[in-house]
């Protein structure tokens, strides 16, 4: 289904063609005066140097062009040569109910289906979830749910961290408490224990002892370095306790994205790069990519058109381990083999810049993913504190995201029982609901690559740009809904009307948008512009019920224009936050 800013562009060219000027000129934009019409074209402006007329004939020319033209209510030529267009209400009417004939809202099915692999969680095994992995976890989620939205099939991966130095700190943290097991005998030949010689609460509290005695202990360092490496290089006893580390680590992690409504398809690690590491190193050094730089391998990427100092991507050390890029690299090449992506995006903390552009840079370059195939990196902001740092537990340390989701979800409690009678196990599932929105829309909200600060006293409010204003805006709707279908009525799209109000028709003309946000935000992989929309919509939508008697009205027609109205209000509000990872509940 074509846009609204689409068919009048079409409009607007053939009225350009007819008045004598080329069609290159029609592009429509919505007004950036919504005060004096609802959208605009500068074309004639543009026009000037080719036609050597003052744009406001121009524009004269075009807008006589345009008579009888049936999408259109009222145009008009405006000095110096804007021509201003406000949409015909009947028109907008009808392309309403044809939205709403459409399984996707007029979202058109892509020319061709593409295959996506969108990287992010990105979590560290044997580490526990905190605050700074909510930032990749729940915009990676919302790309991959808009890119299936809109028609494509996208794979999730998690990509977790499962084979670098932080399995040696665990490994070596355990061998100084209990040295006695048999991963550490080098002569022991029998098969390894089944249980784990931990628990996810002892795991939690060994990385983090680990990590600190490593900074004050350089022979314990340079042990757990070893022992990454030897890890990577099949030593049997460690590959036996790396599987207990996964085995106890992934319910855990999986239980806490779980929270976040934040499912992968794939459950990969760095670890299952390894079977190709072997067969692309290789490959690198055959082809005369890869060259030594002071025992390590690299491969020069640097262009002559750089700007800036682009160092060589490095592949091996001179120890031999592997890298960050070498299991990137690696990953690639599985991800080629198995599923051929058109394109493969990454959500990463935006100070890993540098390293996307030496491994993108690298994979082009060696063809270890075809020319065609684009990497993408979504690089994001810090979430901060509202002293500007980021954010951190009142003691100073980094919060757990388990108990950060819990904080907000028992904030979120308290306002629901102080605000109306309802029973503790629906106003606990409310609360998990409301806090999940209030959570996801505070940080998608903002542009992935900016920091921003992350304030629970707002994100928790039910009025403003909030994920709970959303949510009761369309519980509002649910309950007019529900109210008139106890009428006996029942609700039928097809009875979408012309507006009679002027907020009427703002309503339906930001329902008009939907299609072509939900593409815009696909095409520059980018959540807060649903966010933007949805809170102009509910903004729309109330401005609309405090001047208008829906239930009351008299005439039914009338009525059940209304409530075809917000009917389709409601559905295209909760495709927009099941796309950003949320839901709304049926009461708040």
């Amino acid at each position: 289904m074509k846009k609204l800013v689409d068919l009048l562009t079409f409009e607007l060219e053939n009225a350009f063609e007819k008045a004598g000027y080329d069609k290159q000129y029609a592009k429509v934009t919505l007004s950036n005066r919504p005060d004096l019409c609802e959208y605009q074209c500068n074309g004639a402006m543009a026009a000037v140097k080719v036609y050597r007329k003052a744009p406001i004939m121009i524009a004269n020319d075009v807008v006589a062009a345009l008579e009888g033209c049936v999408c259109i209510e009222k145009v008009e030529a405006v000095n110096p040569g804007f021509i201003n267009i406000t949409l015909d209400a009947a028109f907008v009417a009808e392309y309403l109910k044809n939205m709403n004939a459409e399984e996707k809202l007029g979202v058109s099915e892509p020319n061709k289906v593409k295959t996506i692999v969108v990287d992010y969680g990105g979590a560290n095994v044997a580490k526990a979830l905190h605050v700074g992995h909510l930032r990749p976890a729940i915009i990676g989620e919302s790309v991959k749910r808009i890119g299936r939205y809109v028609g494509h099939q996208v794979i999730g991966d998690v990509h977790l961290g499962d084979w670098g130095s932080q399995m040696g700190l665990v490994m070596m943290e355990l061998k100084r408490r209990q040295p006695e097991l048999p991963y550490f005998d080098e002569s022991f030949e029998g098969e390894y224990p089944k249980e784990s010689p931990f628990t996810i609460e002892e795991l939690g509290e060994i990385y983090p002892t680990a990590s600190a005695y490593a900074k004050e202990n350089e022979a314990f360092k340079e042990e757990a370095l070893q022992a990454t490496y030897l890890l990577q290089n099949g030593h049997r006893g460690y590959t036996a306790l790396w599987r207990h580390i996964m085995n106890v680590s992934l319910p855990d992690l999986k239980k806490n994205y779980s929270a976040l409504n934040v499912e992968f398809d794939l459950w990969k690690g760095e670890a299952d790069a390894k079977p190709y590491i072997a067969d692309m190193v290789q490959y690198l050094k055959d082809e005369g990519y890869a060259r030594e730089d002071q025992g390590a391998l690299v491969v020069d990427v640097k262009e002559d058109t750089d700007t800036k100092e682009v160092p060589p991507c490095m592949i091996l050390k001179s120890d031999g381990a592997a890298l960050y890029a070498t299991t990137d690299l690696a990953t690639l090449v599985e991800r080629e083999k198995l599923y051929q992506p058109d394109q493969v995006v990454y959500v990463t903390d935006k100070r890993q810049e540098m390293h996307f552009e030496q491994v993108f840079r690298c994979a082009k370059k060696t063809g270890i993913v075809r020319q065609e195939t684009e990497l993408k990196h979504i690089g994001f902001g810090t979430m901060n504190g509202k002293d500007g740092k980021p954010f951190k537990t009142r003691d100073g340390g980094v919060m757990r995201l388990e108990e950060l989701v819990g904080d907000i979800n028992d904030k979120m409690y308290e306002k629901i029982i102080e605000n109306r009678a309802i029973e503790e196990e629906e106003a606990r599932e409310t609360a998990k609901k409301v806090g999940l929105a209030a959570l996801k829309y505070g940080d998608l909200s903002n542009q992935a690559a900016k920091d921003y600060v992350f304030d629970v006293d707002r994100f928790i409010s039910f009025e403003g740009n909030t994920g709970p204003y959303i949510l009761y805006t369309i519980v509002r709707i649910k309950s007019i809904l529900a109210k008139y279908v106890e009428s006996g009525k029942e609700v039928a799209l097809c009875e979408i009307q012309k507006a009679e109000s002027a907020s009427a028709k703002a309503l339906m003309l930001e329902v008009a948008k939907f299609n072509s946000v939900m593409e815009g935000a696909y095409e520059e992989l980018a959540p807060h512009k649903i966010c933007a929309y949805i809170y102009d919509l509910s903004n729309a939508f109330n401005r609309f019920y405090h001047e208008t008697k829906i239930l009351s009205e008299e005439n039914e027609a009338r009525k059940a224009g209304y409530i075809a109205l917000l009917s389709i209000t409601k559905r295209v509000l909760e495709t927009c936050i099941d796309v950003l990872g949320f839901e709304a509940p049926e009461r708040m």
